[in-house]
């Protein structure tokens, strides 16, 4: 769903829908939440850096799930469906995202809805935000990243099941050690994940 606020006060907030349309659930993980309470939920403040410190890169090499933002250039017509934020799920096996040097990912790209709604936003602004979770504790971990889509090369046809890749090159993070008051079980792999591989030399 994408749209605009239109109403903010003390009890929420409300939006007017300007497009919905389904996502892809194939590599989506099936994780059972549980509320730990504010006893257990103790946030520990935002840790700044400039790439990726090792609790940092140990939370990207062994995620099977992140979500990536986009946006497309505002117009002067900023109630046009084209403009705004996408916020979008990737997915796989536990390492599918590779990190190289202090912040450069490398992530297959599926085959999904095809409407390649981050794609297209990330052609005419190669800028995204990335959104990685610790299920287990509760972190999250918000990387800023300059984006390229791989669409050919020897790196992508090592890759089985990936239809592109995307380069992702940090710019900065925002680690937020225990912020959800949210822990979860052990994740119910999709069954999707057969149809892919597994980086050269990985587990």
């Amino acid at each position: 769903m994408n749209g605009v606020v239109d109403r903010v006060d003390a009890c929420g907030f409300s939006v007017e829908v300007r497009q919905s349309f389904g996502n892809c659930p194939r590599y989506i993980q099936a994780r059972e939440p549980v509320y730990v309470g504010d006893a257990a939920h103790a946030p520990r403040g935002v840790q700044r850096a400039q790439g990726l410190d090792a609790v940092s890169r140990r939370m990207v090499e062994t995620a099977d799930t992140f979500f990536i933002a986009t946006a497309h250039p505002s117009a002067a017509d900023d109630r046009s469906p084209s403009q705004g934020v996408d916020v979008s799920h990737r997915g796989g096996r536990p390492g599918f995202v590779r990190v190289r040097g202090e912040g450069t990912l490398t992530v297959p790209d599926f085959a999904g809805n095809a409407f390649f709604n981050t794609l297209g936003n990330i052609a005419v602004l190669p800028r995204a935000g990335l959104l990685f979770i610790d299920f287990e504790t509760g972190d999250l971990l918000q990387l800023a990243v300059s984006a390229e889509v791989i669409w050919e090369g020897a790196e992508l046809a090592a890759f089985e099941g990936a239809e592109r890749l995307l380069r992702l090159q940090v710019l900065s993070a925002l680690r937020h050690p225990a912020a959800l008051p949210l822990r979860w079980g052990a994740a119910e792999p999709s069954p999707f994940l057969g149809a892919t591989g597994r980086w050269p030399g990985g587990a």
